[in-house]
């Protein structure tokens, strides 16, 4: 099977409950982690360089039959957690996010398939939301273009429909969201606008894919921090962002990498445009000790940019759980020295909560 029909798992995790002809399935990863960064404590001097949190994903799958299914994907975690809510002042709390909730229709033949699915989806362009689980991902942080608040690709679902089709070594998908993976709307909020996002792939042979996505589509809100007065109407301001993106995976090695480029317009300001990428390599040195490493840069076209490098030494106790041990470096003109820099550990398990399936 194509990567790409794995996407609306976001973990291989969850997929494995596929494999059953019907029934009820809940995994779920757990991780906890401890950091220390100054970045903690940028925006209020009464906390300290070290904190600590947690996140839990659940992926609960009902299949009742070959073709019909419902998943999804639930998120617990405390604040802060991920890397880019470390400089926020706010009150430490715990947030829970459905990150996936849909119905699908899946039908496999010899040499293709097809799958449609309508719900809350994760967004299809690029790939690293392939591997968003602690479990699936080898390093701690995500790449710079991925996360939470106004980057390009939210991590967050959006409401919409999706196919995947997979033509021998070609894989396709095209998705229709009510709006844009750069400001993601839910259900609920106001300017909601049309956006299209699709992609294609090529395995060129086992272990090496190449792939290539595209979105477009209105993503400025009224309440969006950098909707300045006298701006159009947000309808009539789109982004635009396209991408590539690699794999590949032989013996005790895996490679990844995305290029990506970005266009959101404007009307009382020039229009902002930056490219981001980042490449990412996994070293197997025993069956349970790796090494990981990923180096990325983001380039705005009028502001200055910056390049993150991260690398993490990971140890597996057992099947289920995973040890991590990285260290991150950001550099920049507006980064002084090592201030932004963050050290951190992570403990993952994964784990079958509940199975009720018949094969």
């Amino acid at each position: 099977m194509s990567p790409r029909l794995l996407l609306a798992a976001v973990s291989v995790i969850a997929v494995r409950a596929q494999e059953a002809r019907s029934g009820f399935e809940l995994r779920t990863t757990v991780s906890g982690a401890a950091f220390y960064s100054h970045q903690l404590s940028a925006e209020n001097s009464e906390n300290g360089p070290v904190s600590g949190g947690f996140r839990a994903m659940l992926y609960p799958v009902w299949k009742w039959n070959p073709h019909w299914s419902v998943e999804g994907t639930v998120q617990i975690h405390s604040q802060p957690y991920f890397f880019e809510e470390f400089a926020e002042d706010e009150q430490r709390s715990v947030k829970a996010d459905a990150l996936q909730a849909h119905i699908n229709y899946s039908k496999f033949w010899k040499k293709g398939s097809v799958v449609v699915r309508a719900g809350i989806l994760s967004s299809a362009f690029g790939s690293f939301l392939l591997r968003y689980d602690d479990a699936v991902n080898p390093l701690i942080d995500m790449p710079m273009s991925y996360g939470y608040y106004y980057r390009g690709i939210t991590n967050l679902g959006l409401a919409g429909v999706q196919a995947d089709v997979t033509l021998g070594s070609f894989d396709f998908r095209a998705q229709l969201a009510n709006s844009s993976p750069a400001n993601r709307r839910s259900v609920l909020d106001s300017d909601q606008y049309g956006n299209w996002t699709g992609g294609i792939g090529y395995t060129i042979k086992q272990g090496l894919r190449v792939g290539a996505s595209a979105y477009h589509g209105p993503y400025l809100s009224r309440d969006y921090p950098f909707f300045f007065p006298g701006e159009l109407n947000p309808k009539n301001l789109p982004a635009t962002a396209i991408g590539l993106d690699g794999e590949w995976g032989q013996g005790h090695w895996n490679v990844y990498g995305e290029w990506q480029k970005f266009e959101m317009a404007y009307h009382v300001i020039p229009t902002y445009r930056y490219h981001t990428g980042y490449a990412e390599v996994r070293r197997v040195l025993h069956p349970r000790w790796y090494v990981a490493a990923r180096l990325g840069y983001l380039h705005p076209e009028r502001f200055a940019g910056h390049q993150v490098y991260d690398a993490v030494i990971g140890f597996r106790p057992n099947r289920y759980q995973l040890v991590k041990a990285g260290y991150q470096i950001q550099e920049g003109p507006k980064i002084q020295g090592t201030l932004a820099n963050t050290f951190s550990v992570q403990f993952v398990t994964a784990f079958r909560a509940l199975s009720l399936t018949e094969d």
